[in-house]
């Protein structure tokens, strides 16, 4: 009994070591509340500094998409080759995925005329591939402690289709569904409590749930962002998009810096004057 009990003990240290040793390592940051105020931060200025470039500037979908798939070649090349998880590098990657989702969703629907249902269902399709292709080579789905690099491109990849899936959505509650802006920002809140819901009290995989949630958020930055953007008479602020952009910009990397300067002071508490673990 005893040598039973002393090898359950040393498996379950072994694990913890195990689980500290890849919390470490990891390449994303831990998902909180405020790593889901940061992320509709992004995807609200992702919405607005799409429009910025595609609209005001008046650059068009397709020059406007191949720019920011730049911007996200070069975020995401620096986010893979990084041996740790940086707060600036990964936010950037979440932003280039927003803007080049904002753009390229625009594109697919009003461009090539896909539509917003097509387009939204051709995307929907997309994540679940992702997704399953992902379990099936991996053995499971990871959304925190991402570690490996086969892990690390499956998680952008989906980043990149689910932030495109959610402005196709966005403009379909908006436009086709005539929710306008919004109202169809509080059905994607809605939708976002019943995630929480499920969360707290179902036994639902949190991957799944987790990725939902990514989902759901983006349709929602992009609501709020045509809230403060579009022309009053189409129900928005009529706010300028580059201004726009800029203050909810600024705003994230406030957020980004509050949560980095936190985490730090919580790590200095947590060891004592010689540097062990307290």
């Amino acid at each position: 009994m005893t040598d039973q009990m002393a090898k359950a003990t040393l498996m379950y240290a072994s694990q913890d070591e195990t689980s500290i040793a890849e919390a470490l390592l990891s390449k994303v940051p831990h998902v909180t509340i405020a790593f889901w105020i940061i992320k509709i931060l992004a995807t609200t200025v992702g919405e607005t500094g799409g429009d910025a470039l595609s609209m005001q500037l008046h650059l068009g979908y397709r020059d406007s998409s191949l720019i920011f798939l730049g911007f996200f070649a070069i975020t995401l090349t620096a986010q893979v080759i990084s041996r740790r998880f940086h707060p600036a590098i990964y936010w950037a990657v979440v932003v280039a995925t927003t803007t080049v989702g904002t753009t390229t969703s625009d594109y697919l629907d009003r461009t090539l005329g896909l539509g917003y249902p097509m387009a939204s269902a051709v995307l929907l399709a997309g994540v679940i591939a992702t997704i399953v292709i992902w379990r099936l080579v991996m053995g499971r789905i990871k959304f925190e402690q991402i570690t490996l690099r086969k892990d690390e491109i499956f998680y952008w990849v989906t980043i990149l289709i689910t932030n495109t899936l959610g402005t196709a959505l966005g403009d379909y509650a908006a436009d086709d569904l005539q929710l306008g802006f919004q109202r169809g920002a509080l059905a994607f809140t809605s939708l976002l409590a019943v995630v929480v819901g499920l969360y707290f009290f179902t036994r639902v995989p949190r991957s799944i749930l987790f990725w939902a949630a990514y989902i759901l958020t983006r349709p929602l930055g992009a609501t709020l962002g045509d809230t403060l953007t579009k022309p009053r008479d189409a129900g928005g602020l009529d706010l300028g998009r580059i201004e726009s952009s800029l203050v909810i910009l600024l705003a994230m990397i406030v957020a980004i810096v509050a949560v980095s300067l936190f985490r730090r002071d919580r790590s200095s508490l947590a060891e004592p004057a010689n540097g062990q673990p307290a």
